[in-house]
């Protein structure tokens, strides 16, 4: 005998806090869907953990999935999430690579987002961490020719309001030009 597959869903959804992917509820506004920035990924014969956290009043949602019918056997599920809760959908054995879209809807259809699951093979399918870029640019080096051209404009200009000398202004101005292009034609 096998169990209807809404059943064993849900209660694969009590099942262990370990999901792989957070979705986040009431996070942003109400009835807002939050999904996780990564790209879902899940392996054949294994299975896709959704962790739902909701961070504010006790929400329904509607997880749907209207293209999934040759990577799983999910089709429609309800919750009512108070504090959290772990959707587990099981992955075919059998299915080739691939991608389907998972539908929330939260707020009895007010709000609707789509999460995209790939189905990749087992060898491709660990996450690669990609290096982060800093925020702010790191130095590397000597300063650049432009920011020394004009510092020595920014002097000069600065010596033609204290003098009024003409001559610091206008070359101030040329040094400004002559290192604007110098960076612009020095470009690859």
């Amino acid at each position: 005998m096998t169990i209807p597959l809404s059943f064993s869903v849900l209660l694969s959804a009590a099942e262990g806090s370990d999901a792989g992917y957070e979705v986040h509820l009431n996070r942003s506004g109400i009835n807002s869907i939050d999904t996780p920035r990564e790209k879902v990924v899940a392996e054949p014969g294994s299975n896709l953990r959704i962790r739902f956290l909701n961070r504010g009043a006790p929400i329904h949602i509607t997880i749907t999935s209207s293209n999934a019918g040759m990577f799983t056997d999910f089709f429609h599920e309800n919750l009512y999430i108070v504090d959290e809760s772990v959707l587990t959908i099981p992955i075919r054995k059998d299915c080739p690579p691939g991608l389907f879209d998972l539908e929330i809807i939260s707020g009895y259809g007010v709000m609707k987002t789509h999460l995209q699951v790939s189905i990749v093979p087992p060898q491709t399918a660990r996450p690669v961490i990609q290096e982060e870029y800093p925020l702010q640019p790191v130095a590397h080096g000597r300063p650049h020719l432009l920011m020394i051209m004009m510092g020595i404009a920014l002097i000069l200009y600065c010596a033609w309001l204290y003098n009024d000398i003409e001559f610091f202004n206008i070359a101030s101005f040329i040094i400004l030009i002559v290192g604007a292009l110098y960076t612009w034609y020095r470009q690859q």
